[in-house]
């Protein structure tokens, strides 16, 4: 049988397709922008009429799609959250109602550790997931989102895939065959959109000192937000530069566009940009459709720390809540509460620690809540995501500090030199 006629026969509605789910087991969640929301709508549509109970739903960094169907306040309990990044959409359903906390089960994981999870640890029942339209060979993209997506569709027993025009098409090391997929739905819609916030005159300062630390041919990962996409855009002069990164950011894209990436340098896949997930808005999707010059993989191979060593010159950049006099970084605990995860941070830091000529670099604003509470801190307030041991490079608005080799208290005196200056005597006394 061809795949055109397998596509057909596998070919239904959204309610057809999610009958297959069955109730009890564990069913992974296409990631972000591959969250699938006709099939979301029907398996909530599911859980209302109490016709599956006790699903756990894995996943990474849910987003509008999903916090409007599967993980509204009414379907917790029938859908049981297994959340391994907590977004803005868990945040909220938490501050609306506080005991849906309880109903929220945050399991920690790095998400280079999410492929094995799912793997090996799980026996994973269903996938759902958005892919690209299928080539002439049978072949569905995984398009923005290979990331534990691809992992979890090529090793669940059942995998019901969302065909959507929008998706791009982008090639990756084991596209999915229709011969593996057990239902398809068709949905045409468009992809979520993400654009910039406004920048603040202390981002504008801190990106400033960390494209001092950005020469030629450096290799590129940009964690999420307006501090990367700021950095980007203040090292468009510089030359031979290579893009290996969790997240391809339309920011990324830009110094493609203005010809700062070549990636010609890289060890790893020369003449290509590597990503594992993809965030931005509809022009940023068309320019990746087809894209030669992309290139996905899971993530656990992306955020593999040895992965990620073997390019010289690896410029890492990511934020952080907390850090303390010793250097150790908390990113993912704030106010009491799970704020985030632990994602691919600690990947990265210590690839680029791996890497020769390599630069990790942690950056916050030296204050949070208008100025009351300083984030540089005796002692951190929640996990240890990245430890003092592996911080490289340390950036606030009040400047740089390079930790490699200081002792505890060179590292001190420098951390309180990044500190806003008001609470700087205080830092000194806790000493």
């Amino acid at each position: 049988m061809n795949a055109k006629q397998i596509y057909a026969d596998r070919l239904m509605s959204a309610d057809e397709a999610v009958r297959l789910v069955r109730s009890g087991s564990d069913l992974a969640l296409g990631m972000a922008v591959a969250e699938p929301p006709a099939l979301l709508a029907a398996l909530a549509r599911r859980a209302e009429a109490g016709d599956v109970q006790d699903l756990r739903v894995w996943y990474l960094l849910s987003q509008a799609h999903a916090g409007s169907t599967i993980l509204r306040r009414d379907r917790l309990g029938a859908i049981q959250p297994r959340c391994v990044f907590m977004s803005g959409v868990e945040r909220a359903l938490v501050a609306a109602d506080p005991s849906a906390e309880a109903l929220i089960d945050f399991v920690p994981c790095a998400f280079s550790g999410s492929p094995r999870l799912l793997r090996d640890e799980l026996a994973l029942d269903s996938c759902i997931l958005t892919v690209s339209p299928m080539d002439e060979n049978g072949y569905f993209s995984f398009g923005v989102a290979n990331d534990y997506t691809s992992v979890a569709a090529h090793c669940a027993r059942t995998v019901i895939v969302e065909v959507n025009p929008a998706m791009p098409r982008v090639a990756c090391s084991t596209p999915l065959h229709i011969s593996q997929v057990s239902a398809v739905v068709e949905n045409r819609a468009a992809l979520l959109s993400f654009g910039e916030q406004g920048m603040s005159a202390e981002d504008e300062t801190i990106a400033g000192y960390i494209a001092e630390l950005v020469d030629d041919g450096a290799c590129l990962q940009m964690g999420i937000g307006n501090l990367p996409a700021a950095v980007c855009r203040l090292i468009g002069n510089r030359a031979e530069l290579g893009i290996h990164t969790e997240l391809l950011t339309p920011s990324l894209a830009g110094l493609v566009h203005s010809g700062a990436v070549t990636n010609r340098r890289k060890a790893t896949h020369p003449g290509r940009s590597v990503f594992t997930f993809a965030m931005g808005d509809e022009p940023f999707y068309r320019w990746m459709d087809g894209n030669a010059q992309l290139y996905s993989l899971p993530v656990d191979i992306v955020n593999d720390p040895a992965e990620i060593g073997r390019n010289d010159h690896v410029v890492s950049v990511n934020a952080t809540i907390q850090v303390d006099l010793q250097g150790a970084c908390n990113s993912e605990f704030m106010a009491g509460r799970q704020h985030s995860a632990a994602g691919g941070q600690l990947d990265f830091v210590r690839g680029a620690n791996a890497s020769r000529h390599g630069v990790s670099v942690i950056a916050c604003r030296s204050t949070a809540r208008g100025g009351t509470v300083s984030r540089i801190v005796p002692r951190l307030d929640g996990p240890v995501t990245t430890p003092r041991n592996d911080v490289h490079w340390v950036v606030t608005e009040h400047g740089a500090a390079n930790l490699r080799g200081k002792s505890l208290r060179e590292r001190a005196d420098l951390l309180i030199g990044l500190a806003d200056p008001k609470f700087r005597d205080e830092l000194a006394r806790a000493l």
